[in-house]
């Protein structure tokens, strides 16, 4: 029995599904019984929290392997940190965390506090794999989609920083195969998209995938902070993000290689393929409704 975390997230949602396409026998782990209710029907829904050992107890019975993931908010490490002890506890046999790009590398932001769960996972005693993703082509959308639908442009304080996207369902493919330990086990995997481009490139890929003219305009670090806190984010969450965009400036997230189609044995989804399939998502407002 495998162990899906957070069945509802993006990542969890897309690896629960390459789980059920691969015919393993599947957990969901949900919050909420309205999520829990959503759960396909080839799987096993169960109600727990990182923050509930009890219900992490219940959720773990029987399971021999857990893929551990968790919204980026300040309690990750506490909340992870629940979960790698229950599993420890339940006799689990493999762990697979997904963590982030800049956990080896960079202490600050989000990768800082990935790094603390990974050093934890490492130091339990546990067969483990560690999959650290760059940034995700799906956020290309929740980012910035709305301003572009609105106003024909997005911003940001980049500069000319690249940054390889990749696939969510990409992700899914190798954290699934290493669900499986075997070789797998001990390994750190740091997946980058095919290709690396800035924010202007993006501009120029979205303008001519949906046919309308859209503008990256680079800001000052000061005004994307004071245009987030507008947007009613929390102080912490634009802090990690203006941190995780100089980690970007100096190069972290421009790096390509092969590891990711070769674990997954085919050519990785590409920027082109997912603007194609998602234009509609810049055009209009209605697009959102």
């Amino acid at each position: 029995m495998i162990l899906i975390t957070g069945a509802s997230g993006s990542v969890g949602k897309a690896v629960l599904q390459e789980a059920i396409r691969t015919g393993s026998k599947v957990r969901g782990m949900f919050r909420s019984k309205e999520d829990a209710a959503k759960a396909p029907s080839e799987c096993e829904a169960v109600l727990a929290d990182y923050a509930d050992k009890q219900s992490l107890r219940k959720a773990l019975d029987g399971v021999s392997a857990v893929y551990v993931v968790c919204s980026p908010i300040p309690q990750l490490v506490d909340l992870e940190s629940n979960m790698v002890d229950a599993c420890k506890e339940a006799g689990v046999k493999h762990v697979v965390l997904n963590s982030a790009l800049g956990a080896g590398d960079y202490p600050k932001s989000f990768p800082g506090w990935h790094r603390k769960v990974e050093d934890k996972l490492k130091a339990a005693g546990m067969s483990y794999t560690i999959v650290r993703p760059n940034g995700f082509l799906q956020n290309i959308v929740a980012f910035n989609a709305p301003s572009i639908r609105t106003q024909g442009a997005f911003y940001a304080a980049m500069g000319d920083a690249k940054v390889s996207y990749l696939d969510v369902g990409d992700i899914a493919v190798v954290a699934v195969k290493s669900l499986h330990g075997g070789a797998h086990g001990g390994k750190t995997y740091e997946l980058n998209g095919p290709e690396a481009i800035s924010n202007q490139e993006l501009a120029k890929r979205i303008s001519r995938i949906t046919g309308r003219t859209v503008n990256y305009v680079d800001i000052p670090e000061s005004a994307q902070r004071e245009s987030m806190l507008g947007l009613g984010m929390p102080e912490w969450q634009v802090t990690a993000l203006l941190e995780l965009q100089q980690y970007y400036k100096q190069g972290g997230g421009a790096r390509t290689d092969g590891l990711l189609q070769s674990l997954i044995e085919r050519p990785p989804v590409t920027l082109d393929q997912y603007l194609t399939a998602n234009a509609r998502e810049f055009r209009d407002q209605a697009a959102s409704a």
